[in-house]
């Protein structure tokens, strides 16, 4: 070895590394996790994945540890300052990568994969510095004590602090230069030879530069990165606590995405807002008071409003953000419905909201996204569907919409089929929406409805007749063999995933 051994000191400076190392490891793990679910969707699947490779490189890296047999600190300061940059680096390249390349999915495992082997190597590492300051099995007791809590540090700074302030591509360059923190005060805690502490300063120092460099420029590469997910120009782009919000506009069309998924085109969104609001109420002779789940965008609301008889209309979006956009600078494309003082907007979870709220409606509008991770498809189970019922007043009916039957059939009877498990009587519809093509929603009640109503004034895709229309749909949609999706099994996202992955390899 060509460093001094540890003083009491440095062992108990080498000591709180573990601690950081350990945060850093996890951090970077979960920065992988959540952009691979972002920006593929189905979180447990990708959060397994990313973890279970991740577990197994760092596995790898704690076997190739053995064959490091000298120089240990300077190896240790190495694989910290490879880590550093590697795992640093980690979010805008992973970004970069599914904005500029088709090969996302390769690029997310061989960072994982590198990332973890380092971390694997890390910690053996420095054990054996530390092995001549303390009998093993107190060595082994207090570096893993540090380990296990310095990873419990991080999976609560995770989602609470680092995200909600810096995001995903600050968080891992931020954790980055801590890393390399770690890497230069260790050239401190030991004598090295002059050659050799200089080498690794300044590689240290380099290595922080830039990090930092990266740090600085993390908003405008994810705004340029953003530009390049998309054909039209990015209007506004934030990233709330559940999802990430982009709204491009090109001329007269504003369009808005969820996690780089198109939820609608100002240019025809009207289609699909009718289609989902007015057979629910135009089911009902005097409907007065009106649920909404999700809509945070308040499109679903001014359908609703355009009711006269409407009095109530309680909205229940799980983010803030969105009815804080759509309530604000993009107010103009809903008529400033979320304003309205019928409307009441509440930030909640839908399904604990529908547990603890018991009065009744006249129609309950669902307006959910597509089913395409577990925290979604919980909301389309027979359990989220039995809690509803109760809230339903005589005569009501609930219009659900329930992703395409041409594009996901699987899935989309998947719905089907759930409601009529959960006791309701079943419509299934559908509206052609051009953004979209072929959409399928589905009207829901606990006895058969009665004939239509009048549709009120300014409704532009409907009459009476296009009304009766949206309920016949085309025989190779049908799927009679999906299964019900319950609480415990969520057969509704993979299905989901099954249909959309094989529509795009058509």
């Amino acid at each position: 070895m060509i460093a001094s051994p540890p003083t009491p000191g440095a062992a108990r400076a080498l000591f709180a590394s573990v601690l950081l190392i350990a945060s850093c490891g996890l951090v970077y793990e979960l920065v992988a996790g959540a952009l691979a679910s972002y920006l593929l969707g189905n979180s447990v699947t990708w959060f397994s994945l990313v973890i279970g490779t991740y577990l197994s490189a760092m596995g790898v890296g704690s076997w190739l540890s053995r064959h490091v047999e000298r120089n240990l600190v300077v190896r240790f300061v190495e694989i910290e300052l490879a880590v550093a940059l590697i795992g640093g680096f980690e979010g805008p390249l992973l970004y970069a990568g599914f904005a500029l390349t088709p090969a996302f999915r390769p690029l997310l495992f061989v960072v994982v994969g590198v990332v973890g082997v380092g971390v694997g190597l890390e910690l053996p590492l420095l054990m054996r510095v530390l092995e001549k300051h303390a009998p093993l099995k107190e060595l082994i007791a207090r570096a893993l004590f540090l380990d296990y809590i310095g990873a419990f540090f991080a999976s609560v700074a995770f989602p609470l602090l680092l995200v909600p302030q810096l995001g995903l591509l600050r968080t891992s360059l931020v954790l980055g230069i801590v890393n390399a923190g770690v890497a230069l005060w260790t050239t401190f805690l030991f004598e090295l030879p002059d050659a050799v502490a200089t080498r690794l300063r300044l590689l240290c120092a380099a290595a922080i530069v830039a990090l930092a460099g990266g740090l600085a420029g993390a908003a405008s590469l994810e705004v340029r990165l953003d530009q390049a997910l998309y054909t039209d120009p990015v209007a506004h782009a934030e990233r709330s606590d559940y999802q990430r919000i982009v709204l491009t506009h090109d001329g007269d069309d504003t369009r808005l995405y969820l996690d780089g998924n198109l939820q609608f085109s100002s240019v025809d969104e009207y289609r699909y807002h009718e289609a989902l609001v007015h057979p629910a109420l135009a089911s009902h002779p005097d409907p007065r008071r009106v649920l909404i789940l999700g809509g945070g965008d308040g499109m679903a609301a001014r359908e609703v409003l355009r009711h006269p008889s409407v009095e109530l209309v309680q909205l229940v979006d799980l983010d803030p953000a969105m009815t804080r956009i759509f309530s604000g600078r993009y107010a103009f494309l809903n008529g400033g419905s979320l304003g309205d003082p019928r409307v009441t907007v509440t930030n909640a979870d839908a399904m604990r909201w529908i547990e603890e709220d018991t009065r009744l409606w006249d129609a309950v509008i669902i307006d959910f996204p597509d089913p395409n991770d577990y925290a979604l498809g919980k909301l389309y189970t027979t359990h989220f569907y039995h809690l509803l019922m109760p809230r339903l007043a005589p005569g009501a009916a609930v219009s659900i919409q329930a992703t395409s039957p041409y594009y996901a059939a699987q899935a989309y009877w998947c719905v089907m089929h759930t409601l009529q498990a959960s006791g309701f009587e079943v419509r299934p519809y559908q509206a052609w929406v051009p953004a979209f093509g072929m959409w399928g929603f589905a009207l829901a009640s606990r006895a058969p409805l009665p004939p239509f109503g009048p549709l009120p004034a300014g409704v532009r895709s409907l009459d009476a007749a296009t009304l009766e229309a949206l309920f016949v749909l085309p025989p190779d949609t049908a799927r009679p063999d999906a299964p019900v999706n319950r609480l415990d099994n969520q057969a509704l996202v993979r299905l989901y995933d099954e249909d959309w992955r094989d529509m795009s390899g058509r």
